[in-house]
This record gives structure tokens, sequence and C-alpha cells, in this order.
């Protein structure tokens, strides 16, 4: 019998969308980064299962409203991930074990809301907070004490790196 492939599960952070319609930046590394995030959209989307949640909703409805509304018109038709008792024990977690900082408690959500749904992935520009590589092992740490699975935490350009 033929058993079709499972798509990977792939909760989508705010820079994404934010990258997709963001005017080109004057600075040639963002520019490199938004170019990164437009391909992988492109041609790599429709290998993963999208998800987004009511934190990605709040900030990318955030600011000048005619960008606000092509953000939100990026991920309109996504499944968005409801918070759960884990996703909020997590959260908390990251924030009192000072992983995440406070003034980034959006971010602790959504590191929290993809682990406690069980992604496989979170795609983030965020390498301040979220793709942090002298935090990840804390990040891995946190979740797994709380129960759930970290996922693998990648921007775009890690990602089209990673795919076979």
């Amino acid at each position: 019998m033929y058993r079709s492939r499972v798509k990977p599960r792939l909760y989508l952070e705010t820079t994404i969308p934010s990258y997709l319609v963001a005017r080109p930046h004057g600075d040639a590394r963002i520019a490199t980064d938004q170019a990164a995030t437009i391909q992988w959209w492109d041609s790599h989307r429709d290998d993963f299962e999208l998800f987004i949640s009511p934190v990605v909703i709040r900030e990318v409805s955030r600011g000048d409203a005619e960008m606000a509304a092509l953000r939100l018109a990026k991920i309109d038709r996504l499944p968005v991930l409801a918070p759960t008792l884990a996703s909020e024990a997590l959260t908390e977690r990251l924030l009192l074990d000072r992983i995440v900082p406070a003034v980034a408690a959006d971010d602790a959500a959504h590191i929290a809301l993809a682990a406690a749904h069980r992604m496989d992935f979170l795609l983030t520009w965020n390498c301040k907070h979220i793709n942090n590589r002298f935090a990840f092992r804390r990040i891995e740490r946190a979740c797994t004490a709380a129960g759930c699975a970290c996922p693998v935490i990648a921007t775009p350009v890690e990602l089209m790196n990673l795919e076979p």
C-alpha cells in the first residue's frame, strides 16, 4: 500500500510575514534576508504544514495600516494555534529563568506555543531571543522539563540548507 509522506509542521514567527512584505531594506544583510525569505516562501513553503498563533496575528497587525494589511494577507488562511496550559507554563518558565528577557515576553510565547503544539520547526529571523545559539541549549532544556519537544529553530536560509 502507498503511504503518503506527512509534511513537517512549521510555526511561522512574526518576522517571516514581516520580511515577506517589507520594502527593500537599505542594509545589505537585511535585504539579503528579505530576499531569502521570499525565496523560501515561493519555493519551499508548500513542503510544510504552516501554523501561526494569536501572538503572530497581534504583532503583524501593529504599525502602518497598509503594511499590516499586507502582512495579515500573507497569513490569513493559516491555522492558528491556541494557547494551552502547557504553552503558558513554558512561557513563564522561559521568562522566570531569564532565558528570554521579560521585555521579549512575546518571543517566549512563540517558542512555547511551537513546543507545546509539537511543531517540527520554528521559522524566524529573530536571532536575539529565539534563534539565539547561546540560549538554544537552555531553551531546549526548558522545553524538555515542561514535557515538550523543542522544535528546530531556524531562519529561512538555515531551513533551506537543511532540506534534502
